[in-house]
């Protein structure tokens, strides 16, 4: 049969606009202001803080240093310090087998592993020693009973440490994956960089829309408040570094002079206030990406990325602070900022449209001030997207994921310093 010229193949029937859609669309146009000089003049002044954050971001993320760019060839041929991998665990039996294995494929030739099971109750400790099965560089352990004041990850580090013989420390969490050259890459960063303290951003894996939401929206204001490796190496003061706990290395040495675990024992960001302790030494902190060497899911859902990031939003970023006891006693405010931040173009601009499509009066300010701000907004997270390796269309996601930002902090601001995980209740210092 012959196409008539209202069909095409593969396509929707085309038609004619109907009397109703270009009425609507009439108004919408007659409705539009017209946009004066200082009508303008005034949106981009009002939008400035906005449409300056993607310009921040992008100048911090160029001096961000990757795993990815470390030459690995001969990286073993001369004598290479022992590295012992200490992996906390308590009711990770999803992830323990996965992670063990990653690790044991490791081409560092002196490695040894020691897994801390921290009293889980799904056989987190029957499957790690199933993945271990035949490995004598690996150990696992039983954490011992949990004293007061600690919090269990870092009574689970201690523990481990015990067991550690080599001169170079790795702790790393359960849910991550473990490229093979991982830990080769690490020490050449670790000696290049100068740095006592070595994190690794890796890849976040991201499955559901509500984790494609959250994650870029708070990696985009961890990166906004920190910048790159190159800006917190530079910090002059300790409340200017961060570490990502996910993975992170140090010497036994430093390990034992600033006491372990011990100092940060009661603080649920035990890798931050861990580098503000190096740093206040007068040690290099650095954290690089490693999106080619490191992968991790911190989240399966919308229910555990609220107590996820509940736990530290609170408790753990105030000691990120200005000003002192002031900035702490503000930071309500301040955590709050951001994700009314996200939020309130978008809403704008939305209230825009909708007025001129019903045909009502708009300011020419708030239109060029909602769209302005929120194509910046778009373009921070399309930032975030795409250093982990993801597509930045899911940057559209971003008021979704600022309100559920919002709401996280709300209930933190609530809970304030009780803190619970792991079918743990905790008082974070």
């Amino acid at each position: 049969m012959v196409p008539t010229r209202h069909e095409t193949r593969g396509t929707l029937p085309f038609s004619e606009p109907s009397g109703e859609f270009v009425s609507i669309m009439s108004s919408f146009l007659l409705g539009l202001p017209s946009i004066s000089l200082l009508g303008a003049a005034s949106a981009a002044l009002a939008a400035a803080p906005w449409m300056a954050a993607p310009l921040v971001l992008a100048r911090r993320l160029r001096s961000t240093f990757s795993l990815d760019d470390i030459d690995v060839a001969g990286i073993t041929a001369a004598p290479t310090p022992r590295v012992s991998i200490v992996l906390p665990a308590r009711n990770e039996a999803v992830h323990i087998a996965a992670c063990i294995r990653s690790i044991r494929a490791s081409t560092w030739p002196d490695l040894e592993l020691i897994v801390v099971d921290d009293h889980s109750t799904d056989g987190t400790g029957d499957l790690a020693r199933e993945a271990a099965a035949g490995d004598p560089r690996v150990t696992i352990v039983n954490a011992p009973d949990l004293p007061a004041g600690w919090f269990g990850k870092q009574w689970a580090c201690q523990s481990g440490a015990v067991h550690a013989t080599g001169s170079l420390l790795l702790f790393t969490d359960a849910d991550t994956r473990h490229a093979p050259d991982l830990v080769g890459r690490m020490v050449r960063m670790r000696e290049r960089r100068g740095a006592e303290l070595l994190s690794v951003a890796g890849h976040q894996e991201m499955g559901t829309v509500w984790e494609r939401a959250v994650q870029p929206s708070v990696f985009t204001l961890i990166l906004t408040r920190y910048g790159g490796a190159d800006a917190i190496e530079r910090a002059t003061k300790p409340r200017d570094v961060v570490a990502n706990g996910q993975c992170f290395m140090m010497s036994r040495r430093v390990y034992d002079a600033i006491g372990g675990h011990e100092p940060v024992r009661g603080y649920v960001v035990e890798d931050v206030m861990m580098a503000q302790a190096i740093q206040a030494r007068g040690d290099r902190v650095s954290l690089v990406l490693g999106i080619g060497q490191l992968s991790t899911r911190m989240y399966d859902g919308l229910e555990s990325l609220m107590k996820g990031w509940g736990k530290n939003m609170y408790a753990g970023g105030r000691h990120a602070m200005w000003w002192g006891a002031i900035g702490q006693r503000l930071y309500p405010l301040f955590l709050l900022a951001f994700p009314l931040g996200v939020l309130m173009p978008f809403v704008a601009l939305t209230w825009c449209v909708f007025a001129m499509l019903l045909g009502g009066a708009v300011s020419t300010g708030l239109l060029l001030w909602s769209a302005a701000a929120s194509a910046a907004i778009l373009s921070s997270f399309a930032a975030a997207n795409r250093l982990n390796g993801d597509p930045i269309r899911r940057a559209l996601l971003a008021p979704l994921g600022g309100a559920i930002v919002l709401a996280i902090c709300v209930l933190a601001i609530a809970r304030g310093n009780n803190v619970r995980w792991k079918d743990r209740g905790y008082v974070s210092q």
